[in-house]
């Protein structure tokens, strides 16, 4: 599901929210302004001079990819590459060089293209791999400004509790305010740690994952388009693929429908 990671904050926000209006807090008790500012003001600034500028221009981008992440299917990659290996096999590798204007996939099409071009096999592997690290290394400079937003909140958050103690303790001879200052003193230390663990750290952990399966993807291309390279029977290149592909996953369409009805059978008999 795309809007996973959507969902998943909402739900933690509704807890919370849920949480603190059964035990009889109301909301708007959470509304306060200057600590906002103090929170997520100092952990923007410090987030910022501890990366690149450039890096803070991608955070909406980044955002918008881990509320709505692209699909990677290893099935659909596998059953590609078999495709291009019962090609291959049967007109050689030269008959792919028109079907790979067709492939979507940069990293694919790229692979395939030194294939086609005659390209020896290790440098064909070595150039893969290290465009592999590379995207590897991006993705961890991806994260890096959430992991970053993670740590910093919850301190900035203890910050902005000390000063407005420092603001209880200037009016200690008005004992009537002092419930609601000290009450909105905590309520930094609430955007600190809530912030951080409900959103900075589950985006970081989100680019994260979706970086380690696009490198399983590409892995899995590698291993095939080597294959392929080398003239391996397709039966053979789409068994070793497979290996990449989780078990409940690996059957077609056709064969879990044939094997629905099997499954019945003894149900049925045995009612």
């Amino acid at each position: 599901m795309k809007a996973i990671s959507a969902i998943g904050i909402g739900v933690a926000v509704a807890g919370l929210l849920m949480g603190a209006m059964m035990d009889g807090t109301q909301i708007p008790a959470f509304i306060n302004i200057p600590a906002m500012l103090v929170v997520l003001g100092g952990t923007f600034g410090v987030t910022m001079a501890g990366t690149s500028m450039n890096q803070i221009k991608l955070i909406p981008k980044l955002y918008k990819l881990a509320f709505s992440p692209p699909e990677y299917n290893l099935r659909e990659r596998v059953q590609l590459l078999v495709k291009f290996a019962e090609m291959a096999r049967r007109e050689g590798l030269l008959a792919l060089d028109d079907e790979l204007q067709n492939v979507e996939d940069e990293f694919t099409r790229k692979g395939m293209q030194l294939v086609v071009d005659g390209t020896d096999p290790e440098l064909v592997a070595q150039i893969l791999e290290i465009e592999l690290e590379s995207m590897a290394a991006r993705h961890a400079k991806g994260a890096q400004p959430f992991e970053k937003a993670g740590g910093f909140a919850p301190t900035l958050g203890i910050t902005g509790t000390v000063m407005g103690l420092v603001h209880v303790l200037e009016n200690l001879s008005r004992p009537a305010t002092l419930g609601p200052s000290i009450s909105s003193a905590f309520i930094a230390t609430l955007y600190g740690v809530g912030s951080a663990n409900v959103v900075f750290l589950p985006v970081a952990n989100k680019l994260k994952y979706l970086s380690s399966v696009e490198q399983e993807l590409g892995y899995l291309t590698i291993e095939g388009i080597l294959a392929i390279q080398a003239g391996d029977n397709p039966r053979v290149v789409e068994s070793k693929l497979m290996s990449y592909v989780a078990p409940d996953e690996r059957a077609t369409e056709g064969e879990a429908e044939a094997a629905a009805p099997a499954a019945t059978e003894p149900a049925a008999a045995a009612a």
